[in-house]
């Protein structure tokens, strides 16, 4: 089985006009995902894109799939088909027994048979997949691969136009209403083309962007009842947060609506007990981000953030990052971590928990002095000898570089077997001395930043993300 390549022909030239036309990213893709599909005599097509973090597959397009089978669970981009964003063209000869397909089990249930999958491709990288499916087993031949690898190279240019629309709009809203929580957003989420069904929704899904906490919209629906062996019920909460595992279910105070929510909330529960799910109204919300130190409800030491830079949790994946990188690269030695108190604590304590290899410790602190905060001076040195020793100099933050070559000049006057420099944050924008960083956490904006060790005038260390300060506090301070 297969379309001839007039078909396949005539089908780019109908997928190029649209993916030129002005239609919203979602409607641009449903269209493509449709030619795409019946020019390939296939059941159904999705295009995903990757989320900004680089762990879930989000859908922006789809033809000829059911609701069921596209709301069965977020899509792990490290479960579900993970050879695809690696570049690969995948093929699933069937989709119900192979164990890179993340719920074989639905797939059987809605009777898909055969996959192919392929990546979109943004700066070499995988931004995103296009996914065929049929319903009788299927052997695709390589005019088929070549027209849908066509096909995402179209799509990657549309993702990558949306992306742009993006970061003008979050641009312009900046500039405009900087100071507002409803305008406020870090880091640009990549490509959520949500149409929400409530404002407060929306409100939320603003709240959970200030906070840089990652969200799926209505990502799963889950079976509640059944009749003459079809689903007469189901239920589909409005948000999951893949960092806390956790959906929400938002709710007004409507006595009608939270009755009806709650029974299908306790009969979810007793089907799907491994599911963690909360029914939350506005104050709820804000009660659940003060208990992770997010909020106007958490404490006093968050008063003064002008924006989540990065959560805890993003930090934590970060941190666990660099130690494997670290561990293999010094495999079979041993390893002396030296910090600058008192930043460096945090990212130090973390950083060391996840190292798989003998490490010892050691501490510094400096001083400066003359007025313009350009010299300095060492007030506590090495305890111990760092001669033949393999040294990691631990940074919490670079900016100029002056304070780091000096410490560097200083440590390899003790002449270590080697000497590298590992920070958590790399503020380049200020840099004025070129040294050199062996591992890297996060470039950080010419902002001031405070937590997770960092402070201003002594406060904020104890924040378990790290933030931006609000500029009103820091005005006539020289970053």
């Amino acid at each position: 089985m297969g379309s001839s390549r007039g078909t396949y022909y005539s089908a780019l030239k109908r997928i190029a006009r649209v993916a030129n036309s002005p239609l919203s990213l979602r409607r641009t893709c449903n269209s493509i995902a449709k030619s795409t599909a019946r020019a390939m005599q296939a059941n159904g097509c999705r295009i995903l894109s990757l989320d900004s973090q680089k762990e879930y597959l989000i859908t922006v397009g789809t033809y000829g799939l059911s609701d069921l089978y596209l709301k069965k669970g977020p899509l792990d981009a490290r479960k579900s088909l993970p050879d695809i964003l690696e570049g690969k063209v995948v093929f699933i000869a069937d989709a119900t027994k192979n164990e890179r397909v993340q719920y074989p089990q639905i797939a059987l249930t809605q009777g898909i048979s055969s996959i192919l999958g392929v990546p979109v491709l943004g700066k070499g990288e995988a931004i995103g997949e296009i996914r065929i499916y049929t319903r009788e087993p299927r052997q695709f031949s390589e005019a088929d691969k070549s027209f849908l690898l066509s096909v995402a190279d179209i799509c990657a240019v549309i993702f990558e136009r949306a992306e742009l629309h993006h970061l003008l709009e979050q641009d312009y809203k900046t500039n405009e209403k900087r100071r507002k929580l409803s305008q406020a957003s870090p880091l640009p989420t990549t490509l959520k083309p949500v149409s929400f069904a409530h404002p407060s929704e929306e409100d939320f899904a603003k709240l959970l962007d200030f906070y840089c906490i990652e969200w799926l919209y209505e990502p799963r629906s889950f079976p509640l009842k059944w009749e003459g062996g079809k689903i007469a019920e189901m239920f589909t909460p409005d948000f999951y947060l893949p960092e806390l595992d956790l959906y929400v279910e938002l709710t007004t105070l409507k006595q009608n609506l939270l009755t009806e929510k709650n029974r299908k909330l306790r009969q979810l529960r007793q089907l799907y007990p491994e599911v963690n799910i909360k029914l939350l109204n506005k104050n709820d919300f804000l009660k659940l981000l003060a208990k992770y130190g997010y909020g106007p409800l958490g404490e006093a030491k968050v008063e003064g953030i002008d924006r989540v830079l990065y959560t805890h949790a993003q930090i934590q994946r970060r941190v666990r990052t660099l130690a494997r990188r670290i561990s293999r690269d010094y495999a079979g030695q041993r390893l002396v971590l030296i910090g600058i108190l008192k930043g460096v604590v945090c990212f130090m304590s973390d950083l060391m928990q996840h190292l798989s290899i003998p490490v010892t410790l050691d501490f510094m602190a400096i001083s400066y002095y003359g007025g313009d905060g350009q010299v300095v001076k060492i007030t506590r040195d090495l305890d111990s000898s760092i001669t033949g020793q393999h040294v990691l100099m631990v940074e919490d933050i670079v900016d100029t570089g002056m304070t780091l070559n000096y410490i560097l000049s200083h440590l390899s006057a003790h002449n270590p077997a080697s000497l590298r420099v590992c920070t958590l944050l790399d503020k380049r924008a200020r840099r004025l001395i070129n040294v050199p960083l062996d591992y890297v956490g996060f470039e950080v904006p010419d902002e001031f930043v405070v937590g997770y060790g960092l402070d201003y005038k002594g406060e904020y260390r104890n924040l378990p993300f790290i933030g931006i300060l609000h500029p009103e506090l820091i005005k006539g301070h020289n970053l």
